[in-house]
């Protein structure tokens, strides 16, 4: 008799949309400071900023049939001024990471729910090491700098990729990538 390590649980689909009810505000925020303060240590003790008092946080929750579980992944969004959007803090829960589609959806949704809001420019400061995912989204780099003392690349969505999403709190299903 053979006996097999039992798979962790991994949801059949997750729901990605704005966080609208407070445990959704409250797991992406948890799953930031897991991220950004615990994991990769970038910010000591809060990776909140003045930015949160007016960003929309966006969520993939993980889905058990139709209810949802757990924020499985999270991002930012917010105008800074009229038309010119940015997104920021993009985490994935290092439990759903090989999901592989958890990132790209919520990109996907952050940049089509501002173009929806009238965005005519979306920019974001990301770390280099994922430059290359913004980049087959349809991203452009427009500079290299240096943020919280690493390197990041400011870069561009390319808005004609991304049609307007007109109905971000309901959001839309992201199914994980099937494996080799």
């Amino acid at each position: 008799m053979m006996i097999e390590p039992v798979q962790a649980f991994r949801a059949a689909e997750y729901q990605v949309k704005f966080a609208t009810c407070s445990w959704e505000r409250e797991q992406a925020h948890a799953l930031r400071q897991t991220v950004f303060c615990q994991e990769q240590r970038i910010f000591r003790g809060s990776d909140r900023d003045a930015i949160d008092e007016t960003a929309i946080p966006i969520v993939a929750l993980a889905m058990l049939g139709v209810v949802a579980d757990a924020v499985a992944g999270t991002v930012r969004i917010h105008e800074e001024q009229p038309g010119v959007w940015w997104g920021s803090r993009l985490a994935v829960h290092p439990d759903y990471r090989k999901v592989g589609a958890l990132g790209a959806s919520l990109i996907r949704l952050a940049v089509s729910s501002a173009h929806a809001m009238g965005a005519h420019t979306f920019l974001a400061h990301v770390q280099e090491q994922n430059g290359l995912l913004f980049r087959r989204m349809r991203w452009r780099v427009l500079e290299e700098v240096e943020l919280h003392g690493k390197p990041h690349l400011r870069m561009q969505a390319d808005l004609a990729h991304y049609p307007p999403c007109y109905t971000p709190q309901a959001g839309f299903t992201a199914l994980p990538r099937k494996a080799a």
